[in-house]
C-alpha cells in the first residue's frame, strides 16, 4: 500500500513540475511580446515629445519653416495615433500586465496627444476604464484624459487638469470646469492632489519657462493660490 502511494506522490510531482515548466514557458513568451512592444513605446513617445514640447523647430529641424514643421507635427500624431488605434485593437489598453507601468504610461501619453480625433480618444478611454477598476493602468493618467475629452468635444472637464494662463500675473486657472466646489473630492479620488496646490506648481513652470518676458514687464513670481 506504502508503495502505491509513493507511486501516486511521484507521479503527483511530476505532473506538478511539468505544469510549472509550462507556466515559465508562456510567461517567458509574454515578457519577450511586453519587451517589443515597450521598446516600439518608447521610441514612439520619444518623437513625440519633441514634437509636443516644442512651439517653434528645435535645432535638429530649425531647417524647417514654422508651416512645415507644424505639418510635420501632425504627420507624427497621426503616425503614432495610428499605430495607437492597431495596438489598442489586439490588445485593449496597454495595461502594466502587458508593458509595465512606464510603458503603460507612453501608450497614454501618445493617446493624450491625439486631439486631432476625439473619437479614437474615446475608444481608448472605455477600454482604459477597465483596467483601471482592474488596478492595472494609473486613474490619474484616466483622468488626465477624461478631461481632454472633454474639452475636446465641447463639454467641461470634470478634474481640472487642463489649464490656460492668466498671463497678466503668470497664474494657472483650469479651463471650463464643472462643480468647481467638487473638484477636490473628485481629485482625491483618482489620486491626484488638491486643484490649488496643482495650479501652483504650473503657474511656477509657467513662470520659470517665461521669466524673461515677465521679468521684462516687471512680474517676479508667479501669483499662487492659497491653499486650502
Amino acid at each position: 500500500m506504502n508503495k502505491i502511494y509513493l507511486v501516486l506522490f511521484i507521479g503527483l510531482l511530476i505532473l506538478g513540475c511539468k505544469a510549472k515548466t509550462e507556466n515559465q514557458n508562456i510567461n517567458q513568451k509574454k515578457v519577450e511580446l511586453n519587451k517589443e512592444l515597450v521598446e516600439e513605446l518608447e521610441s514612439m513617445v520619444e518623437i513625440d515629445q519633441i514634437a509636443a514640447s516644442n512651439a517653434f523647430p528645435p535645432e535638429k529641424y530649425s531647417y524647417l519653416t514654422q508651416l512645415k514643421w507644424e505639418s510635420f507635427k501632425d504627420s507624427i500624431y497621426q503616425k503614432n495615433q495610428k499605430r495607437t488605434k492597431e495596438i489598442l485593437d489586439k490588445y485593449g489598453f496597454a495595461g502594466y500586465n502587458l508593458v509595465g507601468k512606464k510603458g503603460s504610461k507612453n501608450f497614454w501619453l501618445i493617446v493624450q496627444h491625439s486631439d486631432h480625433n476625439p473619437e479614437f480618444q474615446k475608444q481608448v478611454l472605455k477600454k482604459m476604464k477597465v483596467e483601471v477598476d482592474k488596478k492595472n493602468a494609473d486613474p490619474s493618467n484616466y483622468a488626465l484624459l477624461v478631461d481632454r475629452v472633454k474639452l475636446n468635444t465641447g463639454e467641461k472637464q470634470v478634474y481640472g487638469t487642463q489649464v490656460d494662463f492668466n498671463h497678466k500675473v503668470a497664474q494657472a486657472f483650469p479651463k471650463n470646469l464643472a462643480d468647481s466646489l467638487g473638484v477636490n473630492e473628485r481629485r482625491k479620488s483618482v489620486g491626484l492632489k488638491p486643484i490649488e496646490e496643482y495650479l501652483n506648481e504650473m503657474s511656477k513652470m509657467h513662470f520659470e519657462m517665461n521669466k524673461a518676458r515677465y521679468e521684462e514687464l516687471g512680474i517676479t513670481g508667479p501669483k499662487l493660490y492659497k491653499k486650502e
